[in-house]
């Protein structure tokens, strides 16, 4: 863990990542698009303004890589062939975007917005809209005009995505009728604006894994309202006449992993927070002294309704606290 990132000796090339990266172009030549995104390893996923490229984070690169980051966050982002391709169609959308500079056409700003909107530090999703489509976690679209754009562009591109039928009647159907005219306008011809700048490249990072797990855990951290106990008694039990049963803490750290798992896949939010709120209910629950009383099945599916529900309006009513780039 003292270990600094620059010095990990990591190359794109041979991996498996290198391999979704020619996909990704070989994708990309079908639509006739001439752009194919350089790609350089760093931190974490993100193309910077202006430049034609992405940058994909160091952990994926190799298999005790993934674990450590497994260890530290629960979950590898982009860990898996499905997850790293729909990442890179969505960075790819910006290259495109960048390359092209398409946020300057007058239609694309119509039905995205302006490009030159700033950055939120959070943003609160509507997770019933139907004017966004749906590709990345927590309703990523909704976050700022260029990763509409983005998010838009990933759904576009994936082959056999059958979008018209998937978003019939919604109005994102408008934003991806228009990324298809766009492309086919576009399809064949040379990017005006190439930059192929590289943003914070694995050699420059002189931080150590250590102190990158450190920052990165803190971002991914969420202060959650700490007012559980109401909740936690109506679906457990401090009579002391249900001594005997198991106990709530104990209930909950058998199941963490399932629940986290679910919770994660309903919400979009990411199993590390998820985690945190777990380990304090875990911890009401042990000082409380509650118990397991009914069906085991049926108080699991209470309480992930429960945390789903508390997560639902966290996200929704108070947004992040911190700002995450994808």
């Amino acid at each position: 863990m003292l270990l600094r990132i620059r010095d990990l000796g990591l190359r794109l090339e041979g991996t498996w990542v290198g391999d979704c990266v020619h996909e990704l172009h070989t994708e990309l030549d079908e639509r006739g698009l001439r752009l194919k995104p350089h790609v350089w390893v760093s931190d974490e996923w993100f193309s910077p303004a202006g430049v034609s490229g992405f940058a994909v984070p160091f952990y994926l690169l190799h298999p005790r890589l993934m674990k450590l980051e497994r260890t530290q966050l629960i979950e590898v982002e982009g860990g898996t062939h499905h997850e790293c391709m729909k990442i890179m169609r969505h960075e790819c959308g910006h290259a495109i975007q960048h390359g092209y500079q398409l946020h300057r056409r007058r239609e694309w700003q119509r039905l995205f917005g302006k490009s030159s909107t700033k950055y939120p530090e959070a943003y609160r999703p509507n997770p019933a809209s139907k004017r966004y489509v749906q590709h990345l976690r927590r309703w990523y679209a909704q976050s700022h005009p260029d990763e509409d754009f983005a998010e838009t562009f990933a759904v576009w591109l994936r082959p056999r995505a059958d979008w018209r039928r998937r978003y019939a009647g919604w109005p994102a159907l408008q934003k991806l009728e228009y990324v298809d005219r766009l492309m086919q306008e576009i399809a064949g011809t040379v990017p005006p604006a190439r930059n192929r700048s590289v943003v914070d490249p694995l050699h420059s990072l002189r931080r150590t894994l250590f102190e990158h797990y450190t920052y990165r855990r803190a971002i991914y951290s969420v202060e959650y309202p700490k007012t559980y106990d109401d909740d936690l008694l109506r679906l457990f039990s401090d009579d002391p006449r249900h001594r005997n049963r198991m106990t709530a803490a104990a209930f909950l750290r058998t199941h963490r992993a399932d629940i986290r798992r679910i919770v994660s896949r309903w919400t979009g939010e990411y199993q590390f927070s998820l985690d945190q709120v777990l380990t304090d209910m875990i911890g009401r629950c042990r000082e409380l002294r509650l118990r397991v009383v009914g069906p085991e099945r049926q108080v699991l599916t209470d309480f992930m309704v429960l945390l789903t529900a508390r997560t639902m309006s966290f996200l929704v009513g108070q947004g992040r606290r911190d700002w995450i780039a994808v």
